[in-house]
């Protein structure tokens, strides 16, 4: 009998029913692929090679509780495409983890890797468990199980885990330091996002937040417009959010909103970041709830998507702009903070009234660059300052943009869908280069 805890802390199945935005972010995805494919004119055989994930894992993990209780956790690996090089994804603990979205995820993954060209696969991992309600070691436990579990398909040259939502540094010195263990030998190039001190590099925390902005200051450079004059609200103030809204700060940009789970703030002047952090730092659970400051006012989730804005960043999680809400969004353009927070519908409905989206697999992509930067260091022992970090990510970044941008003028396509085509094509031709063995 499962005792796998929900949301609310209920006995609920392993194999629990996917939500309706969980298969919908599969059919987007697979959507997309058939977007690409179309402009592409690709095989179809090869079409629907790339519509499965080469191997996906479910794993049952015991992990012993604090009270002394065994509770069992159901968790995945799935391994999209691996034509271009060792799998990367992220691990993510989630009450909503499902294979579905594990899946999706992944493909979305093998994109993101090939529209900033990496060598890199796309891959994704996760636990479904509220990490919330679990205390350090619990998590501890849970993890080097699960790291466990996964052993046989990971490998700095097989398949290299990071963070995501729920998981960070700490996570992934808990899963080196298992693999470390079990092999008998140094696994430090085996996992990225780990802390400096543990072959971690510098500027991979702030990487994603970083790269979202470098991309919309490209946005903004292409159309002329400048980032002194440009307001942004940022849905999502975790550790993607939070380093997005200081990095368009240092460009000059006004951050007018910010928003996490407990709700958020808006300050038509702009909001004094430093400020906040000092209250972020002292507030009991880290939320934003109960933060005041003159001229700001407190706003929901949903009033955030709808605020007047040049740059709305969803860097929360998917589907927060949907068929019923997107009518209602009113910023100049839509940066994609979060995987898939746009659903397919939205997407549309954006593209007719004429707002901008840049999509997740172009703007959210500066974490698993770094994260290369990181697999790359630990793989040669050499390790670089931030100064070099960062000029590759914004050589990395404003490169793929660059790309992306020239494709949907060529085309006439969306950003989203010059990034599908670009991604799905390098993916291709790398399949092509290398045939299908046997």
């Amino acid at each position: 009998m499962s005792i796998v805890k929900s949301v609310s802390g209920n006995p609920a199945p392993a194999a629990a029913v996917v939500s309706a935005p969980v298969a919908g972010h599969l059919a987007d995805a697979r959507a997309l692929l058939d977007v690409a494919a179309e402009a592409l004119d690709l095989d179809p055989e090869l079409h629907e090679l790339l519509t499965r994930p080469e191997r996906s894992l479910t794993v049952n993990l015991p992990v012993v509780m604090d009270d002394g209780r065994l509770e069992m956790f159901t968790g995945f690996r799935v391994q999209h495409c691996g034509a271009r090089g060792p799998f990367k994804g992220g691990i993510r603990y989630h009450p909503s983890v499902s294979l579905e979205e594990t899946v999706a995820l992944a493909m979305v993954m093998t994109w993101k890797c090939a529209v900033v060209d990496l060598p890199f696969g796309g891959a994704k991992g996760g636990v479904r468990c509220d990490p919330r309600r679990l205390s350090r070691t619990e998590l501890e436990r849970l993890t080097r199980r699960y790291t466990l579990a996964i052993h046989p398909l990971i490998g700095p040259q097989r398949d290299v885990p990071a963070p995501d939502v729920n998981t960070d540094a700490r996570t992934m010195a808990w899963m080196m330091d298992t693999l470390s263990t079990i092999e008998g030998a140094s696994a430090l190039a085996s996992v990225t996002g780990k802390p400096v001190g543990l072959g971690g590099s510098l500027g991979r925390a702030s990487a994603t937040g970083d790269g979202i902005a470098i991309v919309a200051l490209e946005l903004l450079r292409e159309a002329g417009r400048r980032p002194e004059a440009t307001s942004v609200a940022v849905q999502g103030f975790g550790k993607v959010g939070r380093a997005a809204a200081h990095a368009f700060a240092r460009a000059g940009c006004r951050v007018v909103a910010v928003a996490d789970v407990s709700g958020g703030v808006h300050r038509a002047e702009g909001l004094d970041l430093a400020d906040l952090e000092r209250y972020l730092a002292e507030a009991p659970n880290g939320l934003l709830a109960g933060y005041t400051a003159p001229g700001a006012e407190a706003i929901s989730n949903e009033t955030l998507l709808e605020l007047p804005v040049d740059l709305l960043v969803p860097a929360a999680l998917e589907g927060q702009i949907n068929g019923e809400n997107a009518d209602r969004v009113r910023a100049w353009a839509v940066v994609e903070g979060a995987n898939g927070p746009l659903t397919r519908e939205a997407d549309a409905i954006l593209a007719r009234r004429g707002i901008t989206v840049v999509p997740d697999i172009l703007a959210n992509a500066g974490g698993v660059v770094v994260s290369h930067l990181e697999w790359v260091q630990d793989r040669q022992g050499l390790f670089w300052d931030e100064q070099r970090v960062d000029e590759a990510l914004h050589h990395r970044m404003t490169k793929a943009f660059a790309d992306v941008s020239a494709v949907a003028r060529e085309r006439n396509v969306t950003l989203r869908e010059a990034a599908a085509i670009l991604a799905v094509g390098r993916v291709a031709e790398a399949i092509r280069l290398r045939g299908i063995y046997p």
